[in-house]
């Protein structure tokens, strides 16, 4: 009976230990990986495009106040102004970028395109609500996929053999 507990005790430690190992090891691998895709991607046309310039105030005997927007509050003495959102650089804005930005809102969520003459960039992604995104891309092609269980929508944009052009597939 001894020797039975003891080969059961055995087993038991070398059965946790390899279960250990493996879920360690797993664990390591998945958490390199995305498990949520983003909710958008940023837009990066709006953030490269430069400031329109404002033509010259005639000269005044006192100082202009600065011009408000509507979403510009006057300043308080009280509250503390809120922090300046943090940009991290992304990667530069691609040589055939033409400002022709397209979008495309399919059941899955909407897909916004910059289309070049002879490529195209993905400017954002957005799936909507319930659904999920992955997007991939290559030197010749785009596909944002949005999926909610067994749906499927593909928004592929391909320019391999001419000027961009975008096809919306639902499975």
């Amino acid at each position: 009976m001894r020797r039975g507990l003891v080969h059961g005790l055995a087993w038991l430690l070398a059965t946790g230990a390899a279960v250990t190992l493996s879920w360690w090891g797993v664990h390591t691998v998945m958490a390199g990986t995305a498990y949520d895709p983003p909710r958008a991607l940023p837009i990066k046309a709006a953030e490269a495009k430069a400031p329109e310039p404002t033509p010259p105030a005639a000269p005044r005997e006192r100082a202009p106040e600065p011009k408000r927007t509507p979403s510009t509050a006057p300043p308080s003495t009280t509250a503390k102004p809120p922090p300046s959102p943090t940009r991290t650089p992304g990667p530069s804005p691609s040589p055939a970028a033409t400002g022709r930005v397209k979008s495309y809102d399919t059941d899955g969520g909407r897909a916004v395109f910059d289309l070049g003459p002879a490529s195209a960039s993905l400017v954002s992604a957005t799936p909507g609500a319930g659904w999920s995104m992955q997007v991939w891309k290559t030197e010749s092609w785009i596909r944002v996929e949005f999926s909610r269980g067994a749906e499927r929508v593909s928004v592929f944009c391909t320019w391999h053999d001419g000027p961009p052009r975008v096809e919306i597939g639902t499975y």
